[in-house]
C-alpha cells in the first residue's frame, strides 16, 4: 500500500512523461490510498487540460470517474493538528502536507515528483521510478 498525490493519479491517467512510471508503479502496488483531497487536485488539474482544449468535458469526466473508481475505498480523511505540525516544520503547503500526515498515519510511503515534499519529508516521501 502506498499513499499517492495527485500528480501520480494524473500521470497514470493522462499521458506524457511520467506516464510509463505511473503504470509500472500500479503494476508493482496498485493499492494506492489519497486524502480525500486528491479529488479537488485532480479536478483542477483536468480543468487546466480542458482550458488548453487538450481534453474535452466528457473525457475529462469520464477521467474523474475513473480514477474515483481507482480509489473508491481507499480515500482518508486527514488530522488537521497533524497536517499544520507538518505545515509548521516544512516550507510545504497545508495541501501537499495532507499527504504526508496521511503516509505518516498509516505508517507508509508517499509517491510524489513534488520536489518540496521530497526534500522537505525525506524518510515519508519517494520519488516516482
Amino acid at each position: 500500500m502506498i499513499v499517492v498525490d495527485s500528480n501520480i493519479v494524473a500521470y497514470l491517467y493522462l499521458p506524457g512523461d511520467y506516464t510509463a512510471q505511473a503504470e509500472a508503479l500500479f503494476q508493482r502496488d496498485p493499492d494506492w490510498v489519497a486524502p480525500l483531497l486528491w479529488r479537488s487536485e485532480f479536478r483542477n488539474i483536468l480543468a487546466g487540460y480542458m482550458r488548453r482544449k487538450a481534453l474535452t468535458f466528457d473525457v475529462a469526466r469520464d477521467l474523474q470517474l475513473e480514477a474515483e473508481s481507482l480509489l473508491a475505498g481507499a480515500e482518508h480523511e486527514v488530522d488537521s493538528s497533524l497536517v499544520l505540525e507538518l505545515v509548521r516544520d516544512s516550507n510545504c503547503s497545508a495541501y501537499d502536507c495532507e499527504f504526508i500526515a496521511l503516509a505518516l498515519m498509516l505508517g507508509i510511503k508517499l509517491v510524489t515528483m513534488d520536489a518540496k515534499l521530497l526534500k522537505a519529508f525525506p524518510t515519508c516521501a519517494v520519488a516516482l521510478s
